[in-house]
C-alpha cells in the first residue's frame, strides 16, 4: 500500500511541477527546401502559438537526426546545411508539432509533416556569377573572366568550396550577348571560366549576361540565376576601320563628281551672264 501511495504522490508531484498539455497541435504547412549555393534551409508555416516545432531529417535509407537549434523551436526555418554532407544523397525531413519548451504532452505520436525529397547536387539554386570584361588592344576580341561562385560547403581544410570545386566538368557557363544598341541576341556555352568572343564588330559596345549551366541536371534546373548586365566600352574607330576601301573610294569619287558638276554649272551660268551683257552693250541707244 505504501508503495502504491508513494508512486501516486510522485506522479502527482510531477504534474504539479510540469505543465501538461492535452490534445493535439496544428501540423506544419508548406514545408519547403530553400537552397542557394548549397546553403540549405527547411522552411514551413505557420508561426506557432503555445506550441513548438522540432525538425528531424535523414538521408534515404539511414536513421534520422536532429539539429540542436531546431528542437522545440518557435522559428519556422531550420538551417540543415551542415547536416547534408552527401551532396548527391536523397534527403527527407519531418517537421513535428510539439509542446512548447517546459511543457509536456500526453500524445504518443506528435503530428508531423514530411518534406519533399531534396538532393543538394541537383536542387540547390546557383546564384548570379560575377565577371570582368577585357577588350583586346586591336579590338578584335573580348574576353570574359567569370568568378566561380563560392558555396556554403567547407572542406576538411576549412576552405570554402566553389561551384567549380563541386561540379567540376559538369559546370559550364552560358553567355548571352548583343550589341549595345540592338535587341538581337546570340548565345555561347563555355566549359571554361575564361570565355573568348571573336565574332564581334570592331570597336562596337556589346552587353553580356552570364549564368551557370549544369549539364547533368534536368532541363528546368540546369541554369543558375542570370548575372547583372555588363557592357564593353565603345571604342573610337577611324574611317578606314569602319568602311572598306571600295566604299571610301566610291564616296570620294561621288564627292568629286558633285563638285565637278557644281563647277560646270557655275561656269555655264557665268558664260551666259557675260554673253547677255555683251548683247546689251551692242544694242543702239534709243533717243527720246
Amino acid at each position: 500500500m505504501r508503495t502504491k501511495l508513494s508512486g501516486f504522490l510522485c506522479v502527482w508531484a510531477f504534474f504539479l511541477t510540469t505543465d501538461c498539455v492535452s490534445g493535439t497541435f496544428p501540423k506544419a504547412q508548406n514545408v519547403t527546401w530553400d537552397s542557394l549555393n548549397f546553403k540549405t534551409l527547411l522552411t514551413w508555416s505557420p508561426k506557432p502559438v503555445n506550441y513548438s516545432y522540432t525538425v528531424e531529417f535523414a538521408k534515404k535509407g539511414q536513421n534520422s537526426e536532429r539539429r540542436p537549434s531546431c528542437i522545440q523551436t518557435t522559428e519556422t526555418e531550420c538551417d540543415l546545411t551542415a547536416g547534408l554532407t552527401d551532396l548527391k544523397g536523397h534527403y527527407y525531413a519531418d517537421v513535428l508539432s510539439e509542446p512548447a519548451r517546459g511543457e509536456t504532452s500526453d500524445l504518443v505520436e506528435h503530428p508531423h509533416t514530411t518534406s519533399p525529397q531534396f538532393i543538394p547536387y541537383q536542387d540547390t539554386v546557383i546564384g548570379k556569377p560575377e565577371f570582368k570584361i577585357e577588350v583586346s588592344d586591336d579590338q578584335r576580341k573580348i574576353t570574359l573572366y567569370v568568378t566561380d561562385i563560392p558555396t556554403a560547403i567547407i572542406d576538411d581544410k576549412k576552405q570554402r568550396l566553389t561551384i567549380r570545386d563541386i561540379f567540376k566538368d559538369d559546370l559550364q557557363y552560358k553567355i548571352t550577348y548583343r550589341k549595345a544598341k540592338s535587341t538581337g541576341k546570340k548565345e555561347k556555352f563555355s566549359a571554361s571560366s575564361e570565355i573568348v568572343l571573336t565574332d564581334l564588330d570592331r570597336g562596337k559596345s556589346y552587353c553580356f549576361n552570364v549564368q551557370a549551366y549544369i549539364l547533368s541536371r534536368r532541363p528546368d534546373k540546369q541554369l543558375g540565376e542570370l548575372s547583372n548586365v555588363q557592357c564593353s566600352p565603345e571604342e573610337a574607330t577611324s574611317i578606314f576601320e569602319e568602311y572598306s576601301l571600295t566604299v571610301i573610294v566610291s564616296a570620294i569619287l561621288g564627292i568629286v563628281v558633285i563638285i565637278a558638276v557644281v563647277i560646270v554649272v557655275i561656269v555655264v551660268c557665268c558664260k551666259k551672264q557675260k554673253q547677255s551683257a555683251r548683247k546689251r552693250e551692242r544694242l543702239p541707244l534709243r533717243y527720246v
